[in-house]
């Protein structure tokens, strides 16, 4: 009787990079689950955690966790610095070829990380996950689409969900695209810019879960509004202006 061997998807190396922003209730678990992750598509990871100026016990958490898993890198801002900069922390940090991220608040499994790895090909720089269906109050699935349509429309977007912070990624083409946001708005600055440098992207479904500790910054009022300008913003830049085009041009 032939022996079966599972195969399993191998590629070079991998930093997972999470950011984190008072997310001590889930934070280890998604340090954990990242390892087993790992461990099945490459022998050489590493584990990348942005505590951006958090307010609850994510610092001592993360202390506790990298004494025990040298895989793990710890950056710290002294002070909330935003969504965006905690990411382009991360990712400066990175040094394997490809960086997988999402966020630290568990809406997302990084055990669903190895379905992203599967569909890579000599061709493929992004690999970007989509919801299957999104796990949260009808509110925010409302606005969600809103914006998601609002976003597609203004940006000119091929992906079916650019909103879904599950990605892999080729790290060194951060060293051909630059990165300035911020704030939440980085995720459309990265697509639309990878997008129009030509990178090749495929597309994964994946699970969506109810937050269970914490509570969302994006659906406040202010932080609402904030968004808008930002988002506005980056539209006259990278839609009107194309600066992104113009820098690569003169370079």
């Amino acid at each position: 009787m032939n022996k079966i061997i599972e195969s399993r998807p191998k590629i070079s190396s991998i930093s997972a990079v999470f950011p984190a922003y008072n997310d001590a209730g889930t934070i280890p678990s998604m340090v954990l689950t990242s390892l087993i992750a790992l461990r099945q598509v490459t022998d050489d990871y590493e584990v990348i955690v942005t505590n951006d100026g958090s307010k609850d016990a994510t610092g001592a958490v993360l202390e506790e966790l990298a004494s025990r898993f040298p895989e793990l890198k710890v950056i710290t801002h002294e002070t909330n610095k935003g969504y965006g900069q905690a990411l382009r922390s991360g990712f400066a940090a990175a040094t394997k070829d490809w960086i997988f991220y999402t966020d630290g608040d568990a809406q997302y499994n990084p055990l669903e990380m190895p379905r992203l790895t599967e569909v890579l090909n000599d061709d493929i720089d992004v690999v970007n996950g989509y919801k299957i269906s999104r796990n949260d109050a009808w509110y925010r699935i409302l606005i969600g689409r809103i914006y998601h349509h609002i976003v597609k429309i203004a940006f000119g977007f091929k992906l079916r969900d650019v909103d879904c912070d599950f990605r892999l990624i080729r790290r060194d083409i951060f060293d051909n695209v630059p990165l300035e946001s911020n704030t939440g708005t980085i995720c459309l600055e990265m697509v639309k810019k990878f997008q129009d440098a030509g990178y090749k992207f495929a597309e994964v479904p994946v699970n969506h879960y109810h937050r269970s500790y914490g509570k969302s910054q994006f659906f406040r009022p202010k932080h609402l509004w904030t968004t808008f300008k930002h988002l506005s913003q980056l539209w006259w830049k990278l839609v009107v202006k194309k600066e992104h085009l113009q820098n690569k041009t003169q370079s």
